[in-house]
């Protein structure tokens, strides 16, 4: 079923290309969970639940009826935003050779990038969807002032010392806010680097920012599978609405979900 109803527009295929395109790197320049959460998927559009496991009480409980402990099963919402093309646009590109401006199209793809990381980090509280930074029994740190001293990194080697004594391993990432991640520009006296490239060498590099995250907070992540992975249903696609005053209205969609596996990964500096 084309329930993208590309087949049925009047756009033609070179012009959708051409959205795809723009609607990809624009997106792609917005996105920060899946720069470091693994994917899983995509498994199409048609899939609106998935399981979610919590790894530590995950069991089979064996019986005259059998079920899984730790089991619970989540649906996995849409996020979507809408753009429209102007006919007189597309004619006056068609008609003078010009490229389509799809300036529109790219800022729907950077609002849509933006509502997928508000889900990831934030969750939505009136739907029931828990975020890295809102999810119930991850770890908790105070944060100090990132402004003075050696702080920033204190509290990052406070946050991996959390890892290493709940046995999480592998790859790391911090996702800061805007106003931490101005704070670690700040050359620390005596070493001549900053606290940013200082952490980031603890971190590999995964270090990351994030409009999404308001006021100081940051969250560090155990970004391994099997702790934390991104659901994938219908990934970002762009699919046609409508005809409406000879303009043409099209819609972008995706379908994820977060899946906080092992809670013990998720340490959050508030």
């Amino acid at each position: 079923m084309d329930y993208l109803y590309r087949d049925g527009s009047p756009i033609p295929a070179e012009l959708w290309e051409k959205i795809d395109d723009a609607v990809v790197s624009s997106a792609k320049k917005i996105l920060t969970g899946r720069r470091f959460i693994s994917i899983y998927g995509p498994l199409g559009g048609g899939v609106q639940s998935i399981n979610v496991d919590n790894i530590s009480d995950l069991e089979e409980i064996e019986g005259d009826i059998s079920v899984i402990k730790g089991r619970t099963y989540q649906p996995i919402p849409l996020i979507n935003q809408d753009f429209t093309l102007l006919w007189r646009d597309l004619e006056f590109s068609e008609q003078m050779g010009m490229p389509v401006d799809l300036s529109a199209a790219m800022h729907a793809a950077a609002q849509c990038a933006l509502k997928e990381d508000e889900l990831i980090f934030l969750g939505n509280e009136g739907l029931g969807y828990k975020g890295l930074l809102t999810e119930e029994g991850i770890t908790k740190l105070p944060i100090s002032d990132w402004s003075e001293n050696e702080n920033p990194y204190k509290d990052i080697s406070a946050g991996l010392a959390r890892f290493i004594e709940n046995g999480i391993v592998g790859r790391k990432a911090l996702v800061v806010s805007p106003s931490l991640y101005v704070k670690l520009q700040r050359i620390q006296p005596g070493t001549g680097t900053t606290e940013y490239e200082r952490i980031s060498r603890l971190l590999n590099g995964n270090v990351f920012s994030t409009p999404v995250l308001k006021k100081d907070k940051a969250v560090l992540v155990g970004a391994e599978p099997q702790y934390v992975d991104l659901v994938i249903g219908q990934d970002m696609k762009t699919s046609y609405l409508e005809t409406k005053n000879l303009n043409h209205y099209f819609r972008i969609i995706e379908t994820i979900l977060l899946r906080i596996k092992n809670k013990d990964a998720v340490v959050v500096f508030e």
